[in-house]
């Protein structure tokens, strides 16, 4: 691999932005966790419910159906408003919503709730990265997007666990009570610890030099990164969405059992993510990407042969190493692409709008899976899938050409 910056080029964040730093990271991780608190208990309450395998995939599909027709909206009107106003009213929002879980009484409504929750979200996920982004130094992009993916990796894979203990010792409505206290702990944390909108401004540009939509759009290297955390993301919609079932109708583990099967993926991908982050700003970005891609496309087809609850836990783990290989130096190229761009929400908001479509797809195309076909053929297609978004990824970004401004951009 070729050495891309050496250390010495990088600047180091100053200590206000490290600040803002660390009340990002707190804020996120506290709501994530809170959101990952339901995320094994949510397919197993519909499937009680009497939800098919349709239903249960369109629980999950709403909230990024939602989420996603949003986030080209607060992702662009954050680059031209400021951050904060959006993180704060998402928090807010994350936090009634949670109360409203507890009196869903029905399928409907669970779709319903899980639409708002989608809007609430599409606030709060690309405004917080770019905000990230936009305090970066450069050649640090790797390592600092890294190190802020731990808040998302480490609360997903705390909630489930914490999910499935304390809805094995207590109940189903202790866990959406605790996902709004957290959430409303990342609203306080973000309320007063967050400079002003005014104090962003000197930091970003000046509201006027931007890439349009349409040279968004057309960027092809974009367009690589887009379908590469598609279908990544894809992967986890399936995992997430009926490996709960599938250990509780196949293998009739417990509540804590499938949450922490849940939790391997996210933990391990947290684990790898400041040290491949580091790795990210040293070497090929490319390469890191694709081999990461490789190895999650043989963990999801992994799945197809498990026996139980060791084979399951090693495909999990599996996926998150491919994870955590492939996610840092991704988001550092989203970054970068942000920057020379001047439009950092809007790029995190495309992110993310891969990563809404993915789940959507995911859990869809899982459910249809189950309902037709049987439930284990929802593996091989994510693996499938997988494959041709690394495919796609190689043929966008074509040779390295991230350490220069890319051409076409008014500014």
């Amino acid at each position: 691999m070729k050495l891309r910056r050496p250390a010495s080029q990088s600047m180091p964040m100053q200590a206000s932005d490290k600040k803002i730093f660390s009340v990002l990271f707190f804020s996120m991780f506290s709501t994530i966790t809170g959101v990952g608190i339901v995320v094994p208990l949510l397919p197993v309450w519909a499937h009680d419910l009497g939800a098919s395998g349709f239903y249960i995939g369109l629980i999950f599909g709403a909230f990024s159906l939602s989420r996603t027709f949003f986030l080209p909206f607060f992702g662009r009107i954050s680059d031209k408003k400021g951050r904060k106003p959006f993180i704060v009213s998402g928090l807010l929002a994350y936090a009634l919503i949670s109360i409203a879980f507890i009196y869903a009484v029905d399928i409907t409504s669970l779709v319903a709730i899980r639409f708002v929750q989608g809007i609430a979200s599409a606030m709060i996920m690309p405004v917080t990265q770019a905000y990230v982004g936009e305090i970066t130094p450069r050649g640090r992009e790797g390592l600092s997007m890294g190190l802020f993916n731990l808040s998302t990796f480490f609360g997903l894979s705390l909630g489930p666990l914490a999910g499935g203990l304390i809805n094995d010792l207590f109940s189903l409505t202790a866990a959406f009570l605790c996902m709004g206290v957290l959430a409303m702990i990342g609203c306080l944390l973000s309320f007063f610890w967050l400079p002003p909108v005014s104090q962003e401004h000197n930091r970003c540009n000046d509201g006027n030099h931007y890439a349009k939509w349409s040279q968004l759009l057309k960027d092809k290297d974009i367009t690589g990164i887009f379908i590469f955390r598609l279908t990544y993301t894809i992967c986890i919609g399936i995992i997430w969405c009926f490996l709960p079932v599938f250990a509780d109708t196949e293998f009739s583990l417990s509540s804590s059992s499938i949450g922490v099967l849940v939790m391997l993926g996210v933990l391990i991908s947290g684990l790898m993510n400041a040290p491949m982050g580091y790795l990210a700003d040293r070497f090929d970005k490319k390469l890191l990407s694709v081999s990461g891609g490789l190895i999650i496309a043989f963990s999801i087809c992994s799945f197809v042969w498990a026996d139980g609850f060791y084979d399951l836990f090693l495909a999990c783990v599996l996926f998150g190493i491919g994870g955590g290989t492939a996610m840092p130096s991704l988001t550092a190229l989203a970054v970068i692409k942000g920057r020379d761009t001047g439009s950092m929400g809007a790029v995190m908001a495309l992110l993310t709008m891969a990563h809404s479509l993915g789940m959507l797809l995911g859990s869809l195309l899982a459910g249809f899976a189950m309902d037709w076909f049987d439930l284990r053929n929802a593996f091989p297609l994510g693996s499938i899938l997988m494959i041709f978004g690394v495919i796609c990824f190689i043929v966008c970004l074509g040779k390295d050409k991230e350490n220069n401004k890319p051409a076409g951009y008014s500014t």
